[in-house]
């Protein structure tokens, strides 16, 4: 059995900007990888929170912390895999992804 639908922001977004983006979004990014059945939808969400804490990319962290407290991701398991990532990518990546960890998680 495929994982659940995820809906994403895309067409709410950018829907009347950039519809192809928009399809690609929904269809291909949400609508078959994050659906294939080799990894749970929470080992997705920890991967894809861990990359974007990587490569600086905090504009969409929101949205997948978000999305990762659906998946069944703890608070302390985000706190912890961003607390292991500052030694690799850097303690103000991992800095600024708590600022948003804690806005998501404490609201």
């Amino acid at each position: 059995m495929k994982n659940k639908a995820i809906t994403s922001t895309a067409q709410e977004n950018l829907g009347d900007f950039a519809p192809a983006f928009v399809k690609y979004t929904d269809e291909v990014l949400f609508g078959d990888s994050w659906r294939r059945e080799e990894l749970s939808l929470r080992d997705r969400s920890i991967i894809t929170i861990s990359v974007l804490v990587a490569g600086q990319h905090i504009e969409q962290l929101e949205y997948h912390l978000k999305l990762a407290k659906e998946n069944r991701v703890k608070e302390d398991e985000i706190i912890e895999a961003i607390t292991h990532l500052s030694f690799y990518v850097g303690w103000p990546r991992a800095a600024s992804a708590f600022e948003i960890a804690k806005k998501v998680f404490r609201k």
